[in-house]
């Protein structure tokens, strides 16, 4: 699971820090306009902050010519946005987003945030979107650049015990941002893999473990399942423990994608034992004129591994979506991830169709040049 995700949001993706600093998207910043060093020299440029819910139409739009100009295939919708920026943590948007206009039309927008992962570094992650007729003029640039004084100040109230570390994000359709990263100084250090099995035919068969039943998931037992998926995905990389905090409940049951009819979630009695919670975004579908399902959220608690639970959930979830009138199924992977997920979907059928990559460049150095 990625920490560095927008537009885009996954369902749990994006979240750190703790509770207590969540912070309302709500409020917009009494100062409205920003200086940022060393823009590019272009008339009618200007910069300035998050003015509250009147922004979110517009950063949907400015995203939505992004998502087309990167190749992208998503949907997300105002409510969607809203929804998102209402829990945001470590983040707040009136000090932690820069907007960019020409001639008053917003072009782009940044946003920070930062995560401290479990037994690991802390990390500062940033995204610029900006539009793609705007891009190769060092707009960009200098929005990467304001990013990262942000993530610094930032980091000056933080203590130093620990490796400390910018992060962003890209996919290998969005060569400008990538090319952009790479210019001042970031690395890849991980990898993710969109993937997709093109047809539902040929479903294999695979059993359930003995003992085990897959049972409806009635509203009672969601918050049970919410715990075992973060107890199941808290030794892959990258673990963010306020990604599963309690108070990101609310969140996750918001989403689109929550779809709790569609799950097969796996019991040893009264525990959870391993889960797919499946899901179909109609919206996207029309969208991109597809049949196509989600095996989404796909784990197995420790004491149930390798006696093929995951295999099975995957099996049945296929042959549900083909009930519903679903011709393909997609899902996210780390590429690396440590109980051998990758091969698993490969051998179910899917096949990698986009790659992610993690950049990293440490805290403590000054910026690049270009």
């Amino acid at each position: 699971m990625s920490t560095v995700a927008e537009p885009g949001i996954g369902i749990l993706d994006n979240l750190a820090g703790t509770p207590e600093d969540s912070v309302s998207a709500a409020t917009p910043s009494r100062q409205a306009r920003l200086e940022v060093a060393d823009p590019p020299a272009i008339q009618a440029l200007s910069f300035r902050r998050f003015r509250g819910d009147e922004d979110f139409p517009m950063m949907l739009d400015v995203a939505d010519r992004c998502k087309v100009a990167d190749q992208d295939e998503f949907v997300e919708t105002l409510e969607d946005l809203r929804r998102y920026y209402r829990h945001l943590v470590n983040s707040d948007p009136s000090t932690d987003m820069l907007f960019v206009e020409m001639d008053g039309e917003l072009i782009g927008y940044t946003r920070v945030w930062w995560a401290q992962i479990v037994d690991g570094p802390r990390i500062y992650c940033h995204f610029a979107n900006l539009v793609p007729e705007w891009r190769e003029k060092g707009i960009r640039r200098a929005m990467l650049r304001h990013s990262e004084r942000r993530l610094r100040e930032i980091a000056a109230g933080h203590t130093t015990e620990v490796e400390r570390w910018f992060e962003a994000g890209s996919s290998d359709t969005e060569r400008n941002w990538t090319e952009l990263l790479e210019r001042h100084g970031y690395n890849p250090i991980r990898y993710s893999f969109e993937m997709m099995r093109p047809t539902l035919d040929d479903i294999p068969i695979h059993p359930l473990p003995r003992g085990l039943e897959v049972r409806p998931a009635r509203p009672v037992h969601h918050r049970k399942i919410w715990r075992a998926a973060r107890d199941a995905f808290r030794d892959h990389w990258g673990f963010v423990e306020a990604e599963w905090a309690d108070t990101q409940f609310a969140s996750w049951q918001e989403h689109e994608t929550f779809k709790p009819e569609l799950w097969q979630v796996a019991w040893d009695g009264s525990e959870v034992a391993g889960m797919v919670l499946n899901y179909v975004s109609a919206a996207e579908n029309t969208r991109y004129g597809r049949q196509r399902g989600y095996t989404e959220t796909i784990c197995v608690r420790r004491p149930w591994r390798r006696r093929g639970l995951a295999r099975a959930l995957i099996a049945r979830s296929l042959r549900q979506l083909r009930q519903l009138g679903m011709t393909e199924a997609a899902l996210g992977v780390d590429a690396e991830n440590p109980n051998g997920a990758l091969g698993l979907y490969e051998s179910m059928g899917f096949t990698a169709i986009k790659r992610w990559t993690t950049y990293r460049k440490p805290l403590d150095t000054g910026p690049a040049g270009d």
